[in-house]
């Protein structure tokens, strides 16, 4: 019997499982077109009803107090036949990530082998990870996190933080599966990480040089930031040319050679297996046209000099709007509603088309532009005057050839979700 066969009965199996609910109420939610819960029998064994509320756990880690959930104290697994442990953890990989959820109320190893990271170590080894979108909207006092087609959505537990960090303006990246998000306390800059495994916020561990208003952008288990606001114990503040790089396997921080140029208010992506930081405003409050790229082979920075030079900056304007989908870099220009796209040999931009957002009013602000997968991601006011106020989620499947049109698909549903219309943080884990 091969090693696939065996697999593929094995999901056959867990996909059994996982039909047991499709809601959680307060936990997972889905759309309304799913069936209801059901029960069903394994060998002459009654699954429990997942539609009990689970018991919640609080602990606690070195680095801070965390909030999270835990599986039901019986181990129903016990009465089931137990699959070879290697050959579990590669149907479980396999398995999609939106149904995790409802394992862990069955299976006490799964739960092991979800919070010891090795299910998302496989799943990265075998390519099959998945891209989830975090967000955050004016009003929101939870993140929530969706599925890549926002079909699905997870509220994550509330953020422990004090209320001088609830109420001030956060910057938001991921690495492997880590959700990462920092901003001002009462007397410092905080760094707070969700991990997927787990389903908990821990506090730390804080950047090398504490920092906000930074560039970054993921790279697989890693993310990278640079530039940004220092600001001491004291008030001082200090805009930083200073780079890092986050290890989400090791949870550490490690010091990067300084950019060029001291800047704030910038943007950071990977393109081609660098780092860019495009954008921002330097200690003068002067507006960049520059942009550097970093080369994490040589340690060193280039100057990519005037490759915003044509970008109409207001006095509101947010950092740019960039986003990287096989391997071209998109920007949306909010002045004028446009999509365009990066020429690396001539240095310049071309128009590809409009974008159905309302990004001009507010320079920029309150609109989500992400890579999502081999689609481009954007969240924003509607377009129209009788859609004013109201969010609109949007994809589309972008060509760096400007003779090709812009195909934008908008999801209709966003699983009930009612959304701000102002985005106040959006960031796409990849795992």
């Amino acid at each position: 019997m091969s090693k696939a066969y065996v697999v593929a009965k094995g999901m056959d199996y867990y996909q059994e499982m996982l039909a047991l609910g499709q809601d959680h109420t307060g936990r997972v939610r889905a759309s309304s077109s799913r069936s209801r819960p059901r029960k069903v029998r394994i060998r002459e064994y009654k699954i429990p009803d997942l539609n009990e509320d689970p018991c919640l756990d609080m602990d606690e880690e070195e680095t801070g107090e965390v909030v999270g959930f835990r599986p039901q104290d019986a181990d129903y697994s016990q009465n089931v036949p137990q699959l070879p442990y290697e050959l579990e953890v590669e149907i479980l990989a396999r398995l999609p990530r939106f149904e995790y959820w409802k394992l862990k109320f069955l299976n006490k190893r799964f739960s092991r082998l979800l919070k010891e990271g090795k299910i998302f170590k496989v799943r990265r080894d075998r390519g099959v990870v998945e891209p989830s979108v975090f967000m955050r909207s004016h009003g929101d006092t939870k993140w929530t996190m969706f599925d890549k087609d926002f079909e699905n959505y997870q509220e994550v537990p509330e953020l422990p933080s004090d209320g001088c960090f609830s109420l001030a303006d956060k910057e938001s990246l991921c690495a492997g599966t880590h959700l990462i998000v920092t901003g001002r306390e009462e007397k410092s800059v905080a760094l707070w990480r969700y991990e997927l495994e787990t389903s908990k916020w821990f506090k730390g561990p804080a950047m090398i040089t504490p920092r906000i208003l930074f560039a970054s952008a993921n790279y697989g288990t890693a993310a990278f930031v640079a530039g940004g606001l220092k600001i001491d114990g004291y008030g001082s503040k200090e805009v930083v040319n200073k780079a890092e790089k986050y290890n989400s396997e090791t949870k550490t921080w490690t010091r990067l050679r300084g950019m060029h140029k001291r800047r704030q208010f910038c943007s950071g992506c990977f393109l081609c297996g660098k780092f860019y930081v495009l954008g921002g405003k330097d200690e003068n409050d002067k507006n960049l046209t520059c942009g550097e790229r970093y080369d994490e082979v040589t340690d060193s920075w280039e100057l990519i000099p005037d490759i915003l030079k044509d970008v109409a900056f207001s006095s509101v304007q947010s950092p740019p709007l960039i986003a990287v989908v096989n391997d071209n870099l998109y920007s949306l220009e909010t002045s004028g509603n446009e999509l365009r796209v990066y020429d690396t040999n001539a240095n310049a931009w071309k128009k590809l088309g409009d974008v159905p957002v309302r990004a001009k009013s507010n320079g920029g602000w309150g609109v989500a532009f992400r890579s999502l997968g081999d689609k481009l991601l954007v969240i924003g006011e509607s377009v129209g005057s009788s859609r004013t106020e109201t969010m609109s989620v949007y994809t589309c499947r972008p060509s760096a050839n400007p003779e090709e049109k812009l195909l934008w698909e908008e999801s209709k549903g966003y699983c009930g979700v009612k959304l701000s219309h102002f985005i106040l943080n959006c960031c796409v884990m990849i795992a």
